[in-house]
């Protein structure tokens, strides 16, 4: 299974540099911004599993960008742990207000945080896992019945389009490399060529055409591919 991703945005290079050797050591892959925009940008561009977020920075503050990331349907769905030494009920209030998840206050224990973060990760790949069914658009996939529907009529789908049609319905509106999707949908021990994605993608779009929703799946060029559901 591959590392998950965790984006650490934080002003104070110390802080950031304590974070970053904490999360290493529990083996998630480490992203680092010194500032809102730049972790805004980061965001969009890695998508992370989870953002670890300073709620004072120069400049926008955490609390906005917090708004910003909520309100992005790119960004909407990522969980956001304010980190801050404002620690009165009515600034958590307002953390929570802006999308955040979680709330650490400054100065912290870093293994207290990590047991946040993996509960939060665990309580995200639950609700995934939990669901008898997933809803996207006019497509519905059934996971008791191993069943696809679009527009209510059944598309008859290989165990494999089964599964990337799964995962991407599990993650909207994120771009997932070649390599990612081999390692979520194929496993990682698998031995498999890339072009294998195109392939069964390119067998994924044709058994979709006939429903008008093969161009929900989206060729990045130079990164990989996005499920999104257009006029959603």
């Amino acid at each position: 299974m591959s590392q998950s991703k965790i984006l650490i945005i934080e002003d104070e290079a110390a802080i950031r540099d304590m974070l970053k050797f904490t999360l290493t050591a529990s083996d998630y892959e480490v992203f680092e911004a010194s500032n809102a925009e730049d972790g805004w940008k980061i965001a969009l561009a890695d998508q992370p599993d989870l953002i670890l977020l300073d709620w004072m920075m120069p400049g926008t503050s955490g609390v906005a960008l917090a708004q910003r990331l909520h309100q992005n349907d790119k960004t909407s769905s990522i969980p956001i742990i304010m980190l801050t030494a404002r620690g009165e009920e009515e600034d958590q209030v307002q953390g929570f207000d802006a999308g955040a998840d979680d709330y650490v206050i400054k100065p912290f224990s870093p293994r207290a945080l990590n047991a946040r973060i993996q509960a939060i990760l665990r309580r995200q790949l639950n609700e995934k896992v939990d669901s008898d069914q997933l809803a996207s658009g006019n497509m519905l996939l059934d996971l008791e019945s191993h069943r696809f529907y679009v527009s209510g009529e059944e598309v008859k789908l290989g165990p494999t389009e089964f599964k990337l049609v799964h995962f991407f319905m599990s993650h909207p509106n994120r771009v997932f490399s070649r390599t990612q999707l081999l390692d979520h949908v194929w496993g990682v021990n698998v031995v498999v060529e890339e072009r294998t994605v195109d392939v069964h993608i390119r067998r994924l779009r044709k058994l979709l055409e006939p429903t008008n929703v093969a161009d929900y799946i989206q060729t990045i060029r130079g990164s990989g591919y996005r499920f999104s559901v257009v006029g959603d």
